[in-house]
C-alpha cells in the first residue's frame, strides 16, 4: 500500500478543502458557522482524521486505527461535545469525509489496490464511529448536568432575592424583564423530563424550573392558562396552579411568594383545576388571616353541622350567585324544597340569605369553615357563645 499511501498523500491538502466545503453546505450547523472557524479549528479536525487514514493505509496487515490514534479521536469527541456541537453534525462530517476519501480513492488506486483500500476506510468507520458517539455522549452528560445544576443554582438565587448575575452568566441565561412565576403540584409524581420538555415545548425556550419544589419561571407575559392546559394533557392528570406576575428580576422572590400563598389557599378551600391568581381569591387571602375573627365566622354555620343537606343546599346557592332558579336545577328540586331548606338555614343561624349583608356573612362564613376545616374552631373561647346566640337569634 507504499504507492498508494503516497498517491494519496499528495491529496490530502485539496481533500481537506473539499469536505469543509461541503459540510458547509450539506450540515446546517457548519453551514452557520464564521469562514474563520471553518477554514482554521474544522478544517485542522478534518486533515488530523485524514492523517489517521492515511496511517491506515500505510500500516499494511496491522489494525486500521492503533490505541493512541482512538485516544486522539476520543479526546477530539469530548470537545467538540463541550463546545456544544451536535452529534449529528460530527457524524455528518465523517460521513461526508468518509465519502469525498473514498471518491478520491477510486481515482488513484489501482484496480488490485482499491479492495483492501475500501476494507481499510471501512475498519477505520467501523472503530471509529462507536468510539466518536460514546465519548461524546459521555461528555454531554456530564456538560447536561453541569447545565442543570448551575441553572438550578441560577433559579434558586432568583427565588430566594440572592445575587443571581453570576450565575445567569454561568448558565448563558439572560435574566431580563417580566417573568411569570408558576407554582404546581401534580397528584401523582410524573417524570420531570415529561414536565420538563412540556415547559419547552410551550414556550419555545428552556425553561427554568424547580422540580422538587414544583415551581416554574417563565418569560414575559406568558400563557399560564394554556400552559396548565397543555401541562394536562401532556402529564394526563389535572393540574391547578398558581401564578404571580413579576416586573423586574429583583420582584421575583415576592412573586414566588405570593404564588405559594395562593396556592396554599385553593388547595385549602379545595377549587378544581386551573390557573390562579390572587385577585381570584382575593376574599379567602383576607380571611386566612388566624384569629379569633375567622374562628367566630366559621362558628355562624355550626348549627347546620347536623344537616349537611343544608350546608350543601347554602353551598351551592351561594356558589350560583344566589339565584333560587339555577340552585334547584342543580339540586334536583322543587323551588318550593329549595325555599323550605334556605327558610330552615335562616331559622338555625338567625341569618337571612334574603337580606344582602348576611348574605355577604353567610358567602365568608362558608369560605371561614373551608379555610379553618370543619373542626378546627371548635372549643376556641367565644366559639359557643357565638353559636349559642346564633341559634336564638
Amino acid at each position: 500500500m507504499s504507492d498508494l499511501h503516497a498517491r494519496m498523500a499528495a491529496r490530502v491538502g485539496g481533500l481537506t478543502a473539499v469536505v469543509v466545503a461541503r459540510c458547509a453546505a450539506e450540515a446546517p450547523f457548519y453551514g452557520a458557522l464564521p469562514r474563520a472557524t471553518l477554514q482554521g479549528e474544522v478544517a485542522r479536525s478534518i486533515a488530523a482524521v485524514h492523517a489517521l487514514l492515511l496511517r491506515a493505509l500505510r500500516n499494511g496487515g496491522g489494525g486500521p486505527l492503533g490505541p493512541g490514534d482512538l485516544t486522539r479521536l476520543i479526546e477530539w469527541s469530548a470537545r467538540r461535545a463541550e463546545e456544544r456541537v451536535p452529534l449529528e453534525a460530527v457524524i455528518a462530517a465523517y460521513l461526508i469525509g468518509a465519502e469525498v476519501w473514498w471518491q478520491t480513492l477510486t481515482e488513484v488506486a489501482e484496480p488490485g489496490e482499491l479492495a483492501g483500500a475500501g476494507g481499510k476506510l471501512l475498519a477505520c468507520l467501523h472503530a471509529a464511529l462507536p468510539a466518536v458517539v460514546l465519548a461524546h455522549q459521555n461528555a454531554r452528560e456530564d456538560l447536561h448536568s453541569e447545565d442543570k445544576r448551575v441553572r438550578r443554582a441560577l433559579l434558586g438565587a432568583l427565588l430566594e432575592g440572592r445575587p443571581y448575575e453570576e450565575l445567569a452568566g454561568v448558565a448563558r441565561v439572560a435574566v431580563v424583564g417580566e417573568y411569570e412565576v408558576v407554582a404546581f403540584p401534580f397528584e401523582s409524581d410524573p417524570p420531570s423530563r415529561l414536565v420538563q420538555s412540556s415547559l419547552d415545548a410551550f414556550t419555545g425556550i428552556p425553561v427554568l424550573m424547580d422540580h422538587v419544589a414544583r415551581i416554574a419561571l417563565l418569560p414575559g407575559r406568558s400563557d399560564v392558562p394554556g400552559l396548565v392546559a397543555r401541562l394536562e394533557k401532556d402529564v394526563g392528570q389535572p393540574v391547578r396552579a398558581a401564578a404571580a406576575r413579576s416586573s423586574v428580576p429583583a420582584a421575583i422572590s415576592s412573586a414566588a411568594q405570593e404564588a405559594g400563598r395562593v396556592l396554599d389557599l385553593v388547595r385549602r378551600l379545595g377549587r378544581p383545576p386551573g390557573c390562579y391568581r390572587l385577585d381570584d381569591v382575593l376574599l379567602e387571602h383576607q380571611l386566612a388571616r388566624p384569629g379569633d375573627g375567622l374562628v367566630r365566622l366559621a362558628a355562624k354555620l355550626d348549627p347546620l353541622e347536623e344537616h349537611p343537606y343544608l350546608l350543601e343546599t347554602l353551598r351551592v346557592f351561594v356558589e350560583r350567585g344566589l339565584n333560587r332558579r339555577r340552585t334547584a336545577l342543580e339540586l334536583c328540586v322543587h323551588r318550593n324544597t329549595l325555599d323550605y331548606r334556605l327558610q330552615r338555614v335562616t331559622t338555625l343561624t338567625a341569618l337571612d340569605v334574603a337580606v344582602p349583608a348576611q348574605a355577604r356573612l353567610i358567602q365568608a362564613a362558608l369560605v371561614a369553615r373551608d379555610l379553618a376545616g370543619p373542626a378546627d374552631h371548635r372549643g376556641v373561647t367565644g366559639w359557643q357563645g357565638s353559636a349559642g346566640a346564633a341559634e336564638s337569634g
